[in-house]
């Protein structure tokens, strides 16, 4: 796929089907993952694959944006790790960078995906032992959309160039 069509073609799927994704696919995300920059290529990220009917038990008292997927990534930061100067670390940039360049790869490989910041990170740290040093920065849910899966009204609703660019 161009990569214009992946932008374009990536929406946020709240209904997936109980289809399981392909071990080889899910490489081919986490490999996304692997090779995305990170602010000195410190490289301050874990991501945790939760695709288990525990795992997912532990997501949904984590969350209630898991849509039904049989996979979730759990993409975390580690702020030590990250680059910093004074009183700022890059690990939460890194982490969504990370995250950016898996669910574009998963759009391309045609598995759909939604980015949810919805979640307790109490319960998901204690249901994961999930160690201090990290931090939990988003989840996403992974798989294939049900046939009726509703159409995100929002998806094509974009401000104009003029409204978000200003050349000086």
């Amino acid at each position: 796929m161009e990569f214009e069509d992946i932008i374009r073609k990536r929406t946020a799927v709240r209904k997936f089907s109980d289809k399981k994704i392909e071990q080889e696919l899910l490489n081919k995300i986490l490999e996304a993952g692997r090779l995305a920059p990170t602010a000195k290529n410190n490289q301050p990220i874990k991501i945790y694959v939760v695709n288990s009917n525990e795992g997912m038990e532990k997501i949904d008292r984590a969350s209630r944006c898991r849509y039904g997927a049989q996979t979730v990534l759990i993409i975390c930061g580690n702020k030590e790790e990250a680059y910093h100067k004074e009183d700022y670390s890059t690990y939460e940039m890194d982490s969504c960078i990370v995250g950016t360049h898996m669910m574009l790869e998963a759009t391309n490989i045609g598995i759909d995906n939604i980015w949810v910041e919805a979640f307790d990170e109490k319960i998901l740290r204690a249901e994961f032992d999930i160690p201090d040093e990290l931090t939990p920065v988003l989840l996403m849910p992974l798989g294939y959309k049900t046939e009726d899966c509703p159409i995100n009204p929002l998806h094509d609703k974009r401000k104009s160039l003029e409204e978000i660019v200003e050349y000086k």
